[in-house]
């Protein structure tokens, strides 16, 4: 029984840097063959990193993918890496780009893998299911793929696919199975949300059975704008037995050693659903010594997953986009301190400034919560009170009632701007999906900012992440960074004598019990209601949620955690009449 040895390089791309992109490439098919590896597999359009969305369409790109692409090949061969059998994710077309892939077309844009080996581009696939749902656009950009590329690598058939190819029954596992292959390959770019790691193991273990072979299930690590990959790639043998797993969220080569049933079959053409091409590569890989022990990273929990999604998803945003620092309004609140405790734990406590912006109504507890906060995390601590230039425009403006309260969150955005515009920070804001949904926010006040680490992070888990970073704190012997006491008071915008949340909203725990269900699942009135919640709360709820549209379609990204983010998820027309249960 034939043995191959894999490498899953589980790493991090950038949208658009190709060669930046390619030379990670190299550098990691280097790091598998000091190991070994006869193959080595990297994430679904690692070249050009994803999602490349509307840069489908420029010609200009595509070229740059497909000539990086031929040139990593001949690169690889020149630096005497190009016996290892490297599988790579790249943009490719074989017609015109247009807006709109018409699903009949035959030709245009793909979201394609190639085989690098021996100085060039041996076999390509183009990915066969294309998703159309939540933050998946991709019947818009691709056609699809109707041919199952097998390629025979030291005696073992391996069928090559990509991403959503695995989500989906039939297609190109079925048709694997049809044509006895012993490994499928399966590369993929996989945004996180909560909980998704238990997801794939069961369903790289339903796909391997339908293709009754091994599966090498490799995935990015990264963020890219709203989104975050999680990594967590894996080597599944026939029988279901987990051979390997890597950790979430870091960069790594997983290397397994996988004994395979040798080649069958030659049938090539029609198989039903698919076709299928075959292609023998030129190579006799040597056996592998010594055994590679086999790999099986721990599983890390709901709020540790949580919080290294919004740390990394932050880091990159800030390195990818070329920002030094960030900076945000430090209030001594809850999320204002969740956010510190994240932008600390992403860029380090010299590259975050935190500003206290006291008005008249600010409490002295909120104060000094702010500046403990400072102390234990060590960031850039600034106070600029802004009651003089509130007064100032109060003397220019007859104001009262709401219109003050927003005048002190608009002072506020103003000053954390000019802050960025003098500085070069990113100004990062820090309002809760909760917060979010209802629209309980200024507009260009407390939501101004380039991006929300916490977006997509309701209220009550906004709590549990700080007490989950406390005490992960106290387990390594750290100091606490979140004072308790901004985790224990009543919360509060502080923007009148004696204003709580619960002022104008119901108490959060109730609020986000609905608000899970009318923007996480799409229930109705009458589903929530049936669940047991207050109709008239149900309501209330709802007409803010509505009205508020306006206001979530300017705010800023942020991290998607959950099956459904404001944003590229819940997509909802701002002019909209419809109301439940009228």
């Amino acid at each position: 029984m034939p043995t191959l040895r894999i490498a899953l390089a589980q790493v991090n791309s950038t949208v658009g840097d190709i060669a930046g992109n390619a030379a990670t490439v190299h550098g990691w098919v280097r790091r598998a063959a000091e190991q070994q590896a006869h193959v080595v597999l990297f994430p679904e359009m690692m070249l050009t990193g994803y999602p490349v969305e509307d840069l489908t369409f420029r010609e200009s790109f595509v070229s740059a993918s497909r000539n990086h692409l031929e040139r990593l090949a001949a690169d690889l061969d020149h630096d005497g890496l190009g016996g290892i059998a490297a599988v790579v994710g790249y943009l490719d077309a074989d017609g015109p780009a247009r807006l709109g892939a018409d699903a009949a077309a035959e030709r245009g844009p793909r979201d394609a893998l190639a085989l690098l080996f021996g100085g060039r581009v041996v076999a390509r696939y183009y990915k066969h299911h294309l998703p159309n749902y939540g933050v998946f656009d991709e019947d818009r950009y691709f056609v699809a793929g109707d041919t199952l590329q097998i390629v025979r690598l030291n005696g073992v058939d391996v069928a090559l696919t990509v991403c959503e190819d695995i989500w989906q029954p039939g297609g190109p596992f079925a048709v694997a199975g049809l044509a006895e292959v012993g490994l499928v390959v399966s590369i993929n770019a996989s945004p996180y949300e909560l909980n998704k790691d238990d997801v794939r193991l069961p369903l790289v273990r339903r796909r391997g059975a339908e293709a009754r072979a091994a599966v090498a299930y490799v995935n990015m690590v990264g963020g890219q704008d709203e989104l975050v990959f999680d990594g967590d790639s894996m080597v599944v043998a026939a029988d279901g037995t987990l051979v390997g797993r890597a950790a979430q969220f870091d960069e790594q080569l997983l290397v397994t050693d996988l004994d395979l049933p040798s080649a069958s079959s030659d049938r090539t053409g029609d198989f039903g659903e698919m076709h299928v091409a075959r292609l023998t590569l030129d190579a006799s890989f040597p056996a592998p010594a010594p055994p590679v022990p086999a790999t099986l990273a721990e599983r890390l929990g709901d709020d540790e997953e949580v919080w290294n999604a919004l740390v990394v998803g932050l880091r990159d945003y800030v390195r990818k986009n070329g920002f030094r620092s960030a900076v945000f309004g430090l209030s001594g609140g809850i999320d204002s301190a969740v956010v510190a405790a994240i932008a600390v734990d992403a860029l380090g406590a010299d590259r975050v400034v935190g500003v206290s912006m006291p008005s008249g109504y600010s409490s002295e507890h909120s104060k000094d919560d702010a500046a403990d906060l400072a102390r234990r995390t060590g960031l850039d601590y600034r106070v600029e009170p802004i009651q003089p230039m509130v007064d100032s425009y109060l003397s220019q403006l007859k104001l009262d009632g709401l219109a003050v309260e927003n005048l002190q969150a608009r002072v506020r955005g103003v000053l954390l701007m000019a802050l960025s515009n003098q500085e070069g920070h990113l100004v990062l804001t820090t309002g809760n999906k909760s917060e979010l949904a209802v629209g309980y926010s200024t507009l260009y006040g407390d939501s101004v900012g380039g991006y929300n680490p916490i977006k997509d992070v309701w209220k009550t888990r906004v709590w549990q992440l700080a007490r989950w970073r406390n005490a992960a704190a106290l387990e390594r012997g750290e100091v606490e960074p979140i004072p308790a006491n901004s985790i224990e008071k009543p919360p509060s915008a502080e923007l009148r004598p004696g204003q709580l949340d619960t002022d104008s909203l119901p108490d959060y725990h109730v609020l986000d019990a609905v608000l899970t269900g009318y923007v996480d699942t799409d229930q109705g009135r009458d589903d929530l209601v049936a669940a047991g919640h207050d109709p008239q709360l149900v309501d209330r709820v709802l007409r803010m949620v509505d009205v508020a549209e306006y206001k979530r379609r300017q705010s800023a990204p942020g991290t998607k955690i959950s099956f459904k983010a404001f944003g590229r998820d819940r997509r909802l027309p701002i002019t909209n009449r419809f109301r439940e249960g009228v």
